[in-house]
């Protein structure tokens, strides 16, 4: 996936080897070769940044996907033993009463017209 913007592969700085000339290596070869290695660990940085970014954002999300997680399974425990015991959960019955209002004022809006 990165391969195309590094550069240099370890292998190829260990093996590396400049030419001499009679006051030593080259400047410009040897400047040239570590402007690439620069450019490489910029790049290994700025990708080892983004991947931990994407990591903790992953990480947040699983955590928030986990809590929605036990809540449902709260919640479903929770129905469950209503049912089961035969209680009628708040929510039941608030439904009930605004299903019996829209029939009672649905009807008598109807009647007066």
């Amino acid at each position: 996936m990165y391969q195309n913007k590094i550069k240099l592969m370890p292998q190829d700085i260990l093996e590396k080897e400049f030419k001499i000339d009679t006051r030593g290596y080259r400047l410009k070869e040897v400047d040239q070769f570590l402007d690439d290695i620069i450019g490489d660990y910029e790049q290994f940085l700025n990708i080892i940044n983004n991947l931990e970014k994407e990591k903790a954002d992953l990480l947040a999300e699983i955590v928030n996907l986990k809590q929605e997680l036990r809540n449902s399974k709260l919640n479903m425990e929770v129905a469950n033993r209503n049912s089961a015991t035969g209680e009628v959960a708040n929510i039941d019955i608030i439904r009930r009463l605004s299903q019996l209002e829209k029939m009672v004022y649905g009807l008598k809006n109807n009647d007066d017209n």
